[in-house]
């Protein structure tokens, strides 16, 4: 627990103080790491926390953007779209969890990616979204360095709001849910409900970063906010970083915009980032199960298993 209080405690550092510091391009990179912490560690609280492995979280990312975008070109100021924009991903994600958390395993995992792709087709079709030539936000709006702030912010408040709920009874039933949920349910919790929760909990943390992403991007499209290759990453963040942790998903979004950013400077590799992140998973899943946090935790015992002295033998000189 010191160690992720540790952990939290750079990152929070990191976030705020490098306007002081640090140039454009830098807090460009770190503006995207903010982002990835968001999308990941929200991700967390219903894939890591309760199990629910859902591929289909690039839909409140789009929902938060496009509400934005309409609500700023209908004359709104682009942070008071925020709120609503958070409210409308809590109820699609309401609707859409209903009748999905009827199924288990990979059958709700393949709900979901239908769900995700059934999205971005309408909003590549209707005509209030801009089709798939998407929408521009309004440029005399655009502020870089509140913009920057209000990513960090929110980074940190999912931090901590995942934190909050892991200690709680809530984060304690969602455990139960992942481990056994027919055992769940026999003690009494309602894992439909707590699914729900959940669900809709990191659905308005990832609208309203959605809302922000169009807020710095000035331009979405259907196929830059409800691309399958997005939820995609937001899957394999947490479970390279080591899903179920506080610490895992920080790490594997910090790992994951490295090397997106790192790649997007060479062009003959700017699409190859989802093919090294996915051999990455696969040693991950081999290897390491736990990710790079339990593979720090398996390097911490070693080490601290060659510092004992070994049982029987001789002390001394």
């Amino acid at each position: 627990m010191k160690g992720a209080r540790a952990w939290m405690a750079v990152l929070a550092a990191t976030l705020l103080l490098a306007p002081l510091l640090a140039e454009r391009g830098t807090l460009n990179d770190l503006w995207n790491v903010a982002f990835a912490v968001v999308l990941a560690s929200a991700w967390n609280l219903l894939g890591g926390f309760a199990g629910q492995i859902s591929l289909g979280y690039s839909a409140f990312v789009g929902i938060g953007a496009y509400t934005t975008v309409l609500l700023a070109d209908a004359g709104w100021n682009p942070w008071l779209t925020l709120p609503v924009a958070a409210a409308l991903a809590v109820l699609f994600s309401v609707v859409v969890g209903l009748p999905t958390f009827r199924l288990r395993g990979p059958y709700f995992s393949i709900a979901t990616i239908g769900v995700g792709e059934a999205v971005r087709v309408i909003a590549s079709g209707m005509e209030f979204t801009g089709g798939s030539s998407g929408l521009r936000m309004p440029s005399a709006d655009f502020h870089f360095l509140s913009n920057y702030y209000g990513m960090a912010v929110l980074a940190l408040l999912t931090v901590g709001v995942m934190a909050y709920v892991r200690g709680q009874a809530f984060g304690l039933a969602l455990s139960a849910i992942r481990q056994d949920i027919d055992a769940a349910e026999a003690l009494g919790i309602p894992s439909t409900r707590y699914k729900l929760l959940a669900h809709a909990l990191s659905a308005a943390l990832v609208g309203t970063a959605g809302g922000l992403f169009a807020m710095n991007f000035q331009y979405i499209s259907p196929g830059s906010v409800f691309d399958f290759r997005l939820s995609l990453s937001i899957v394999l963040m947490p479970i390279v970083g080591g899903i179920g942790t506080l610490v895992g998903p920080v790490l594997g979004a910090v790992l994951f915009s490295y090397l997106q950013i790192k790649l997007l400077a060479s062009p003959t590799l700017r699409d190859s980032y989802l093919f090294i992140y996915g051999g990455l998973l696969m040693l991950v899943m081999l290897f390491e199960p736990h990710g790079m946090v339990g593979l720090w935790e398996r390097l911490v015992q070693l080490g601290r298993r060659a510092g004992r002295p070994v049982a029987g033998a001789p002390r001394g000189g």
